[in-house]
């Protein structure tokens, strides 16, 4: 089966490229958007405690809720296409985000906070060059989980004409042919794979050395 997925691989290059490289366009799309968008509310975020607490609920909400029930909601309000998937792929991919930058910023230690007031420092700048850094572990944890949600629904953004990978696997269950399957799901599942690993990496690097 392996051999047979391979082969049509090879008999068609094109659009097996053409598949991978919308499936890694829908993925990263979606996740620069929720990370544009939930991090700096996140941050906002910190010192507002009834604001945080109706936005976390609502992201703990969001994050209960299956890919393709998203994917469906979606639908009959924007259509199918690349723009309805990316919506709902936005959509997956933010709560985690959110939660995690929120909590990341919640944490930081209030006594370095205090000691930056009294250096002069401003609340932007406190912000801006000790609370982020500090957070930026836990923060790119997130995205790290939400990389993973992306990559795993854009498989499913297939059933409402978002394309990628997913279109082999769709079209291999309907038409009964595993190989057709393998080519779909096996890449996809490497993707995520190496995703996840390099985000660990990244987060690993942005550990201080004495947490790591």
């Amino acid at each position: 089966m392996l051999r047979d997925a391979w082969s049509y691989i090879v008999a068609h290059p094109d659009r097996f490229a053409d598949a991978l490289g919308r499936h890694v366009a829908l993925s990263a799309s979606a996740l620069l958007l929720a990370a544009l968008i939930a991090i700096p509310a996140g941050i906002a975020l910190k010192g507002r405690p009834r604001y945080a607490l109706f936005a976390i609920n609502a992201a703990n909400v969001g994050r209960t809720l299956p890919s393709l029930a998203v994917l469906a909601l979606v639908m009959p309000m924007l259509g199918t296409g690349f723009a309805p998937a990316l919506f709902a792929l936005t959509l997956l991919a933010t709560p985690p985000i959110l939660i995690n930058t929120y909590a990341a910023v919640s944490q930081v230690d209030p006594d370095v906070i205090d000691a930056a007031r009294g250096m002069g420092m401003r609340s932007r700048a406190i912000t801006r060059r000790i609370v982020v850094p500090l957070a930026l572990p836990i923060i790119a944890a997130g995205v790290r989980i939400a990389a993973i949600q992306v990559i795993s629904g854009a498989v499913l953004a297939a059933y409402i004409g978002g394309g990628g990978l997913g279109d082999f696997i769709t079209a291999g269950i309907a038409m009964m042919q595993l190989p057709l399957l393998i080519v779909g799901a096996v890449p996809a599942t490497l993707l995520a794979i190496g995703t996840d690993l390099a985000f660990g990496r990244l987060q690993k690097a942005l550990t201080p050395r004495g947490l790591a």
